[in-house]
């Protein structure tokens, strides 16, 4: 594809800014980068814009004789097999209690990305998935005399938004689900950043919360 406008192509763009940084990268299209490429990485010495050019080639192709991969670990694992290991259950940083009573879980929904930046400018995703949603067992929903579409405040001690409810037989009770792309109701102003004590990685996906309707 042409760039639209005075746009650049991306490859363009970053051996610009290589260049402004002290390294310059002398390349005349994206075709002398794949070239580059196959030359230095083994896994894709056999992939040139010549063979791309009908039906595509599946890494890895060690060679131009190569057909490509379509199908990986197909008799063996290219590495070896993997190593797995027992480890000890480490409940979350924070449970729920008296004051935040539900377990808060973020996730993804199939018609939205991340935060939104390319498929909410698609008028037929967000037809699909508008805004967000606080998603809530049925046992829940009685207890706290919720019905579905009903507008909910989530706190937590990070803060709180607003997003409405809907009832789901996939939700667990004393557990809600809200999904994370939409600004308005940005289900991180909630979660919690304590940190795995072996893997470091924060505790995005887990955190105390309670409900109320708006």
């Amino acid at each position: 594809m042409e760039p639209p406008g005075d746009a650049k192509e991306d490859w363009n763009i970053i051996a610009d800014l290589a260049g402004r940084m002290g390294d310059p990268m002398d390349y005349g299209s994206a075709k002398d980068i794949m070239e580059e490429i196959a030359e230095v990485t083994p896994s894709y010495r056999g992939i040139n814009y010549g063979r791309l050019k009908s039906d595509g080639i599946h890494w890895p192709c060690p060679s131009t004789e190569h057909p490509g991969t379509p199908c990986l670990h197909v008799d063996q694992f290219s590495c070896g097999l993997g190593v797995f290991h027992a480890i000890d259950f480490i409940p979350p940083a924070e449970l729920p209690d008296e004051e935040y009573p539900l377990y808060l879980t973020t996730g993804r929904v199939l018609y939205q990305f991340h935060t939104g930046t390319m498929t909410m400018k698609s008028d037929g995703l967000n037809e699909l998935a508008p805004e967000s949603f606080v998603e809530i067992s049925a046992q829940d929903a009685e207890a706290y005399r919720i019905e579905d579409g009903d507008s909910l405040k989530i706190s937590s001690r990070r803060g709180e938004i607003e997003a409405k409810a809907r009832l789901s037989e996939k939700a667990v009770e004393g557990t809600i689900f809200i999904p994370f792309h939409y600004a308005n109701a940005a289900a991180n102003k909630l979660t919690n950043t304590a940190l795995d004590p072996t893997a470091k990685i924060p505790e995005f996906k887990v955190c105390a919360v309670r409900i109320e309707k708006g």
